[in-house]
């Protein structure tokens, strides 16, 4: 149940926020906001929930859960707001829209606090209200910035009606035998024992179909790993193959498009497709090559299987998580980073990261990543690795102070800059690595050329045990 007008007003009463500062703001979900306020020694923290069923704006005595990502709206709070001085703080009529006056030494503002069920919002506009930024924005309803917010009108007549309205009564004491001093601490205890109750059931409820979505995905993902895993099991008899027609190919007639001999392990008689046009040996070869995919395929299948197992047990896990967490904004937290795509999870940075052994690595694949992750990323001291004579992406070790970078950790940094260039499929590699302060930009030349200097060569062969423990840190 949200406030009701005449709540609103016995709220502000006790609040007294006219002559408070705004010391800080903080955002903990989309719909909340806590706005820390100073006033003559006094500190009060005053929330501001947006929430079906749970519009409310009272003073907090608990911690405020901060969110891990700052929120756009925050941001721009602070930047504006931050420092303010309130000179008022009322509700307009008995319209349930807070209307609190703000200014500091250059600008005047005011924050529009719109308490409705299903169209709560808070608006900051200029003195002349026109929209700076909404906590929603809605733009069939014209509350985004640049338009013109239309400050409700006092509506007189519900004066009358007042009564209809009545406080909520406080109870000598709370189910736990608190008891409150306040109105204000009595709104924040139920909201925290009914409305966090009915808004962690939500979440779970959100949770449990997120779950469920995620993982009828993941198992259908491991079933065609599976199941593509099994068609390769048949590689030895493409080997096998192969070696019938180098065994029989002077029976190719150049006509024919199938070669008939007799399977010298099964004694009996079959028949081979080829192509006519080619010698035993190149079609044979053929057969080779369709043998060497399959067993490397294979090791990259139980590769990815695995990945996709652990996977599961990951998504498994961080439901347990969410189902055990009490507190409902942490649940929103929680749902709201896992449920983004992992490309767009803590993204300070283009390419791929991995973190070995307490080495930070940093990866760019194509030019565009290259040429960002040289210019906002990366120092003087982190060394850049490269592979000679191919196309590929940067890889950067990020520098430790006083440490110098173990051989292990370079041969994984240049296995990614040669798994990451065209040089993945030619074998042994040539590499070169110098620090970052050596790298010389190519004039008029491409985006992410660099020229080094006092550049070390490496040459390695790539190891695909290597690069599945490092896909392993990547995707586990």
């Amino acid at each position: 149940m949200s406030l009701n007008c005449n709540e609103i007003n016995l709220i502000l009463q006790e609040l007294n926020l006219k002559g408070s500062f705004i010391q800080d703001i903080i955002q903990p979900g989309y719909d909340s906001l806590a706005l820390y306020t100073y006033k003559e020694g006094s500190a009060k923290t005053v929330f501001i929930c947006t929430a079906h069923d749970a519009c409310r704006i009272c003073e907090v005595r608990r911690k405020i859960t901060k969110n891990e990502k700052p929120l756009r709206f925050m941001e721009f709070l602070r930047s504006r707001i931050k420092g303010c001085r309130i000179n008022s703080a009322e509700q307009i009529g008995l319209e349930r829209v807070v209307k609190v006056e703000l200014s500091n030494a250059e600008e005047e503002f005011v924050l529009y606090i719109r308490l409705w069920n299903n169209a709560a919002n808070v608006i900051l506009c200029d003195k002349n209200n026109l929209i700076l930024d909404s906590m929603y924005r809605r733009p069939n309803k014209d509350e985004m910035t640049g338009e013109t917010f239309p400050e409700p009108v006092a509506d007189e007549s519900k004066f009358a009606l007042a009564d209809k309205w009545p406080v909520r009564e406080i109870p000598s004491e709370s189910e736990n035998g608190k008891t409150y001093s306040s109105f204000n601490e009595f709104i924040d205890s139920y909201y925290s024992e009914h409305g966090a109750a009915l808004s962690r059931e939500a979440l779970l409820e959100k949770a449990e179909k997120w779950y469920n979505t995620n993982l009828s995905k993941r198992e259908a993902a491991l079933q065609n790993l599976e199941n593509k895993l099994s068609s390769f099991k048949n590689a030895d008899q493409m080997k096998h193959t192969g070696d019938l027609i180098l065994a029989y190919g002077h029976l190719i007639d150049g006509t024919s498009r199938h070669l008939e001999c007799e399977d010298y392990e099964s004694g009996k008689t079959v028949s081979i497709m080829i192509d006519p046009k080619l010698s035993a040996h190149e079609n044979a070869e053929k057969y080779y090559t369709q043998y060497k995919k399959a067993v490397s395929g294979s090791e990259q299948l139980e590769h990815d299987i695995e990945i996709a197992k652990r996977q599961i047990e990951k998504l498994k896990k961080q439901y347990q998580d969410m189902q055990n967490e009490k507190n409902p904004v942490k649940i929103e937290q929680m749902l709201r980073h896992d449920s983004k795509p992992v490309q767009q999870q803590k993204k300070n940075h283009p390419g791929l990261d991995y973190t070995v052994n307490g080495w930070y690595i940093l990866v760019g694949r194509d030019a565009n990543e290259n040429d960002e992750l040289l210019r906002r990323h990366v120092r003087g001291e982190d060394m850049w690795l490269h592979v000679r004579d191919f196309p590929g992406g940067y890889v950067f070790i990020k520098h430790k102070k006083d440490k110098t970078i173990p051989l292990d950790i370079l041969l994984d940094a240049a296995n990614l800059a040669v798994y990451y260039s065209k040089a993945r499929n030619t074998g042994k590699t040539d590499l070169y690595y110098t620090k970052v302060k050596y790298l010389r930009r190519a004039k008029n030349g491409p985006k992410g050329l660099v020229l080094p200097t006092q550049e070390k060569n490496l040459c390695i062969t790539p190891d695909k045990e290597r690069l599945s423990r490092l896909d392993m840190l990547l995707n586990g």
